[in-house]
């Protein structure tokens, strides 16, 4: 016999949430360790609180809501994901894991039902990584793949304020250290982020693992000159590196389509100054792909692209690798338990593997993780209008509470 969540409840909460931190298009800018992050969060603790749920926080700010089974001393549940969003992000990316979460946890309540293990809902610290350069960070100190001190040192984008001071400054830096404990199962309820799932008509993704990925800042040195007197054949300018490299990297991600992905989010000169021939240029790259090899072999090409580039120009250059996700494969438990409860609720489904890096990756390493996709409309993600219907996200939540139950009684 399946269950289902009460859809209404769920959307109403999402659309409360995306008050907090929304934007005159319809999305969210509600980064991380903001005052609006902060918001989130209690608001997210009142709504637990409300149907008996306790709380803590961990030493990097991970929030932990626990619904207490009948057997306490059993390995945990785990369900959850982020509230923190992208500048001009939406309304659902990580926020609708989290409040999917809670559906579940507001569902077995209300109905009633008894559960062996507990179940916890986590919301992670700084997973979007664009206010502070990390991304997952929560998730990568609680297993053990990031030092908690290397967390604490990062420093904000807008304003250079320490991770710590801000856990510190919003009552977030719990005493509880910041460490895995016991896990029979964990699951992430996410948007996919891309068009597949839209494209093929399809409700649920059920996804087996994620692809490698990594993020790399890519620095330029040259010589700033004026921009009147100084003629082309006597420039040291970066940006002429920029101009020969950047079309052979697309080309190169085109050589390996259709899996490849390469992203330049970033582009910074200096002095930037209009009249000025730039004296260095930063950008930063990001790399992936599903299969080892062929991900090893794009970044290596990729450094001999900007090499070369740079060298026929005479210019200094600097490739510096500062994020890395090896690609993972999800547990074979966690997947069935997804699959049947898709099958027995009878909606359509894929498997698939994750395009974006998620804090289920992370998890992956050290404990039974699987993920649960829906689509959103046009594939958009990290955008305002980033949007997935009612029904879909109804639907997914049911999927996330029959995975759960399968692993909780």
């Amino acid at each position: 016999m399946t269950e289902k969540t009460n859809h209404k409840r769920l959307w109403s909460r999402l659309m409360a949430m995306a008050k907090l931190g929304a934007t005159p298009n319809g999305g969210c800018n509600r980064q991380a360790l903001t005052d609006l992050d902060s918001m989130g969060r209690s608001l997210l603790i009142e709504w637990a609180n409300e149907i008996g749920c306790s709380h803590h926080y961990d030493e990097i700010g991970n929030l932990f809501i626990r619904r207490e089974g009948q057997s306490p001393q059993l390995p945990v549940i785990l369900v959850g994901s982020h509230l923190d969003t992208q500048p001009s992000g939406g309304k659902f990316d990580g926020v609708y894991g989290v409040l999917g979460g809670l559906e579940v946890l507001h569902t077995l309540t209300e109905k009633g039902i008894d559960t062996q293990h507990s179940i916890e809902l986590v919301v992670w610290t700084n997973e979007e990584g664009c206010r502070f350069d990390c991304a997952m960070m929560g998730s990568a100190v609680w297993t053990q793949s990031m030092p908690l001190q290397l967390a604490y040192d990062l420093q904000a984008f807008d304003n250079q304020a320490r991770v710590e001071d801000e856990l510190i400054r919003l009552g977030q830096k719990g005493q509880v250290a910041a460490s895995y404990f016991p896990i029979k199962a964990a699951f992430e309820l996410h948007i996919e982020q891309g068009p597949i799932l839209e494209l093929e008509k399809l409700t649920i993704g059920v996804v087996k693992g994620a692809q490698h990925m990594s993020r790399h800042n890519i620095t330029v040195w040259g010589q700033e000159a004026h921009a009147g007197p100084t003629p082309m054949s006597s420039r040291r300018d970066p940006m002429m590196a920029l101009s020969l490299f950047l079309p052979k990297l697309y080309q190169l991600a085109e050589e390996y389509s259709p899996d490849s992905r390469i992203t330049f989010g970033t582009i910074d000169v200096e002095p930037a100054s209009p009249n000025t021939v730039p004296g260095k240029l930063m950008l930063t790259m990001d790399i992936r792909h599903p299969d080892l090899a062929t991900y090893l072999d794009m970044l290596e090409k990729s450094e001999q692209i900007i090499s070369q580039s740079c060298g026929s120009l005479d210019l200094e250059f600097q490739l510096k690798q500062s994020w890395h996700a090896p690609g993972v494969e999800f547990s074979d438990a966690c997947i069935v338990s997804v699959q049947q409860a898709v099958d027995d609720l009878g909606y359509s489904n894929k498997t698939m593997v994750s395009g974006a890096g998620h804090d289920a990756v992370n998890l992956a390493r050290i404990v039974n993780t699987s993920m649960i996709f829906i689509p959103c409309r046009d594939g958009l993600s990290h955008n305002e209008a980033e949007y997935a219907s009612p029904t879909d996200v109804g639907k997914g939540a049911d999927v996330l509470l029959n995975a759960i139950l399968s692993q909780a009684v």
